[in-house]
């Protein structure tokens, strides 16, 4: 079989697939004459043994003529189909008939609790920055779905906790502490601050940080350990600031700013 321009990732998949499953059937055939090659010569069957080695010959030559057929078979530009956006698509085409809601954000997928970056150098894909190579359409919507029965490792004590230091060292740094009263800061300051290292913020992006904040919205979990109590307050007016997550549903929640309230005495 040989694919063209036209197909799919699926569906060239499929044919080299089904290309494989030949070769696989030729491999056997050799596999046989062989076999009886070893036993003549185990046993001294002198006649056996150059009849085996005769049909071994042309089931090779067999052989090597069904895998240079499915080398050709495989003429995919996988890089090009990942770049210029073709695997995405067909991802989400993949996944809205299989009933997995899978929506394109900016440079990234959000299948919850998942986010996925396409990576074409590696021919690979990266859920929650870890890399991913089975990409088979098909198959990777199976691995989302399959990734939403499992229960979340999220531990949203830990998570408000780090967001309330960085929320205090922000108010410490921009605001007259005996003035100002839970002030709102934007989110996005926030992440900044928990990405200062070089590198994390790309290990750390805004969406997998929004993603946590829904979680913790979620979760229920608003106190600290010191008994502050902390609200995300939500500014329309603010542009480039606002922060999108798709939840469960495949609706859009949108965050903007973060306020943590003093214990009360």
């Amino acid at each position: 079989m040989s694919n063209n321009a036209s197909l799919t990732l699926e569906q060239s998949l499929a044919h080299t697939e089904a290309d494989a499953l030949e070769t696989l059937s030729a491999a056997k055939d050799l596999l046989r004459p062989l076999r009886r090659l070893r036993s003549a010569a185990e046993k001294g069957n002198l006649a056996d043994i150059d009849s085996s080695i005769a049909a071994a010959q042309t089931a090779l030559a067999a052989l090597e003529r069904q895998l240079s057929e499915t080398k050709k078979g495989w003429d995919f530009d996988a890089h090009g189909y990942l770049t210029r956006g073709g695997y995405v698509q067909e991802v989400l085409a993949t996944a809205m008939k299989a009933g997995v809601k899978l929506v394109e954000r900016d440079d990234r997928l959000s299948c919850y609790p998942a986010l996925i970056r396409v990576s074409p150098g590696e021919k690979a894909v990266y859920i929650n920055r870890k890399r991913e190579r089975r990409i088979r359409p098909s198959v990777f919507v199976n691995l989302l779905k399959e990734q939403q029965d499992r229960p979340l490792s999220f531990r949203p004590e830990a998570f408000l906790a780090a967001l309330y230091q960085a929320y205090s060292k922000t108010v410490a740094e921009k605001f007259d502490t005996s003035e100002a009263s839970a002030p709102i800061i934007p989110l996005v300051d926030i992440h900044s601050l928990l990405t200062l290292l070089p590198g994390q913020a790309k290990e750390y992006s805004r969406q997998e940080f929004v993603l946590d904040i829904y979680l913790l919205h979620r979760e229920g979990v608003d106190t600290t350990k010191q008994g502050a109590r902390v609200s995300f307050p939500i500014s329309r007016g603010v542009k480039g600031k606002t922060l999108t997550v798709i939840d469960e549903t495949g609706e859009e929640r949108r965050y903007y700013g973060i306020r943590f309230f003093p214990p009360s005495n």
